[in-house]
């Protein structure tokens, strides 16, 4: 059996299609839309037109076996601005949810109109946290109660931290459904376009990745029809019905979307700490200080290598957890985890050296990496925190329960 690391073809053509939208079309709106803190239509509407953005392009980059479609596409994307390209992939949350737990009927109905067309361009929305509830599924406060007479669903409840909350077409909220059973007694459901109840009071004001649209989102009973209900009322019914009898399960619908996610995002913080790299590493070649360019001195040199070297370093692990996952290999030390924590981790750390080795520069909105020093908070904190990420490789290690 041969072995190599070399990319495919496919891959390579890829991942230049996508640098080549994120060169053209992403960073020449970045700063723009950074400033302007609104979703980038326009930007969303020319990645329809090339099919970019659209649920055909995105199941082929999920039906790759080698599981490397996704990340390729998502640090080429975020190379070229993290809030832009977030405002592009925020919608793939919703999708997953969709997807994973959806039947086919489901999943034909709703996921075209995630995404809209080249014409008329739609977002969706996973609702999962809550102001009382962030990395703790458990807590959980959204109920669904449901109504047998009329085949309904009433969904009561507040989500923080939605993106696109608000202002997408779909909405994909988790809710309570048997509070006796914790995290176990949830499920998932779609609301459609235009449903009463669900409004949106407050878009916040974040530190970075202020191309994408957050919102809290409030749900003042929302009654969706049973057939909004992901996976259906049977299918609900027999998986509780387990639960109660003791049967171990594999856990929420809002968990098992995170575990199909978890790789691309580390994909999207090794593409904002590659474009640091880059923007540093030309800076420090043609930056002069007592008569040479600064790369010359071995501090600046030596910082440099240690970013490229933990930059590729934590590319690895992504590629490793995303082949895992497509492949259905068990993530017996949390590999997944591991691969979102270390990325997570080196751009945050990435970007605040680049910063570093700009000096004054850096430091000012006219050079690009003290945004993306801002973008690249989040990822220590989004879909499971740094801390989260280590509770779960910590236990799947010890084989113990750590509080």
């Amino acid at each position: 059996m041969t072995f190599s690391m070399e990319l495919s073809e496919d891959h390579t053509d890829l991942r230049e299609w996508a640098h080549g939208f994120a060169a053209d079309v992403i960073r020449p709106a970045a700063a723009e839309w950074d400033e302007r803190e609104e979703t980038p239509w326009p930007v969303l509407q020319e990645a329809a037109k090339i099919e970019l953005y659209n649920f055909e392009t995105l199941a082929s980059f999920w039906g790759d076996e080698t599981g490397l479609s996704l990340p390729i596409v998502n640090e080429e994307l975020f190379w070229g601005d993290g809030g832009i390209g977030m405002a592009i992939f925020g919608t793939t949350l919703a999708v997953a949810g969709i997807f994973s737990s959806g039947t086919p009927e489901q999943m034909v109905e709703f996921i075209p109109q995630c995404y809209g067309d080249a014409g008329d361009v739609k977002v969706a929305a996973f609702c999962s946290s809550e102001p009382e509830s962030g990395s703790d599924v458990s807590a959980m406060r959204t109920r669904a109660v449901y109504d047998e007479a009329k085949d309904e669903w009433t969904l009561t409840g507040q989500k923080a931290w939605a993106t696109n909350g608000g202002i997408a077409n779909i909405h994909v909220v988790q809710a309570v459904v048997d509070s006796s059973l914790g995290s176990r007694g949830q499920a998932a459901f779609v609301v459609p376009p235009n449903t009463p109840g669900l409004e949106t009071a407050r878009k916040i004001k974040k530190m970075g990745l202020r191309a994408s649209h957050t919102a809290d989102v409030f749900l003042d009973d929302v009654k969706v029809p049973g057939s909004c209900l992901l996976g259906g009322k049977e299918k609900l019914d027999e998986r509780l019905a387990r639960v109660r009898e003791g049967v171990k399960s594999k856990g929420s619908a809002a968990m098992q979307t995170f575990e199909l996610s978890r790789p691309t995002v580390g994909s999207q913080a090794i593409g904002i700490a590659r474009a640091a790299y880059e923007y540093a590493l030309e800076y420090a070649k043609g930056r002069e200080t007592f008569g040479r360019p600064i790369i010359d001195n071995q501090s600046i040199a030596f910082t440099l290598a240690d970013m490229k070297t933990e930059i590729d370093a934590a590319r690895m692990l992504v590629w490793r957890a995303a082949w895992m996952g497509r492949n259905g290999v068990t993530f017996e030390a949390g590999e997944g985890s591991m691969s979102k924590l270390k990325a997570g981790r080196v751009a945050v750390w990435a970007t605040e050296r680049a910063i570093q080795i700009l000096g004054g520069a850096g430091y000012s909105r006219e050079h690009p990496v003290e945004r993306m020093h801002r973008d690249s908070k989040i990822y220590d904190i989004f879909e499971g925190t740094e801390q989260i990420q280590q509770l779960v490789i910590a236990r799947a290690i010890s084989g113990r329960h750590i509080a």
